[in-house]
């Protein structure tokens, strides 16, 4: 049962590593233009972070104002642009476009935290922002790879060899790995809602 998924795993190793290393570099870019921030810029973000952390400690509103809807719509988002995309061939470019993106957000905040806050704000990204990444990365990596390999296998067999290959099972396979990784997301939702709040109200009172 297992063997035509690790023959696929196999084949998809250079993809695997190529979207990874887009995504990396997204993050380092994000980190590199917090760098590249004014000293106007910087000054209105560390007064967001400030009343930020304040309503964290506080038990605000803002602290509280994102619902399981909210944060799995977000993902979910995400995700369903990545499968829309991997549906035409046109759509492949932005699929890369979206990874380099996910890294630039994740390297954009975790540059602003340690830059305003130093090993302070490293150890509240790594309860804030890393636990449900480490899920939310791979599962939307998975698709994008999922997602150009069907877009390249459309181009393969429509444009380069002009045939007209049945594509319902490579259609199935692609969509049913997607919803999938849309249940995993949920989980994640679940945990990023209920928990890693009260991770963030442990941490910030070191903050504030």
């Amino acid at each position: 049962m297992l063997q035509p998924f690790r023959h696929s795993l196999k084949d998809q190793t250079p993809l695997y590593i190529f979207v990874a290393v887009l995504f990396l570099m997204g993050v380092v870019f994000g980190a590199l233009m917090v760098n590249a921030l004014t000293l106007e810029q910087q000054q209105d973000i560390s007064r967001y972070l400030g009343n930020f952390f304040v309503s964290v400690n506080e038990g605000g509103g803002e602290f509280e104002g994102h619902s399981f809807w909210e944060v799995a719509g977000l993902h979910l988002k995400w995700l369903g642009l990545i499968w829309l995309l991997g549906l035409s061939v046109i759509g492949l470019p932005g699929i890369l476009i979206l990874d380099f993106l996910k890294g630039v957000l994740i390297g954009f905040a975790v540059g602003c935290l340690v830059g305003q806050f130093t090993w302070k704000g490293l150890l509240f990204a790594l309860v804030s922002i890393a636990p449900h990444n480490m899920i939310v990365i791979p599962a939307l990596l998975i698709t994008s790879v999922a997602a150009v390999g069907f877009s390249l296998g459309i181009i393969r067999n429509r444009v380069l060899m002009n045939t007209t290959k049945n594509v319902a099972r490579p259609f199935l396979s692609y969509t049913g790995l997607t919803l999938a990784m849309g249940a995993v997301l949920l989980a994640v939702s679940s945990f990023e809602t209920w928990v890693t709040p009260v991770m963030m109200g442990w941490v910030t009172p070191l903050i504030t």
